[in-house]
């Protein structure tokens, strides 16, 4: 089991990844969004923002904190995280063999998996 600070590692690779989309890709493919990742093993989730750059305002809580609904939300866990954001898990492959769920509308969806 990963730790809460390797999570949050791991969030800051993604984001480091979206940075390194051409800018006029993320123009074109992000939607500003609110993302709650939920972290199943720690008990944990981080709130963010999705930008053009990148992933930001990271808020940890607990899992049992209420929050606002997300507009994009993510569950995994603190290994899966860890291996997707190091490029050792396809994210589809992870989502349609069910270690991933994400809620999100069909727009956002397929706005995301361009950039995934």
């Amino acid at each position: 089991m990963a730790s809460l600070e390797e999570c949050r590692a791991a969030i800051g690779k993604v984001s480091d990844r979206i940075m390194e989309v051409d800018p006029a890709d993320r123009r074109k493919h992000i939607a500003e969004r609110t993302v709650s990742l939920t972290v199943t093993d720690l008990d944990a989730v981080f709130d963010m923002r999705l930008t053009e750059d990148g992933l930001q305002d990271v808020v940890e809580r607990a899992a049992d904190e209420p929050a606002r609904r997300a507009q994009v939300g993510i569950t995994v866990s603190s290994d899966d995280l860890v291996a997707l954001s190091e490029d050792r898990l396809d994210f589809a492959k992870a989502m349609f063999g069910g270690r991933v769920k994400l809620d999100a509308n069909f727009s956002d969806l397929m706005r995301l998996r361009k950039l995934l």
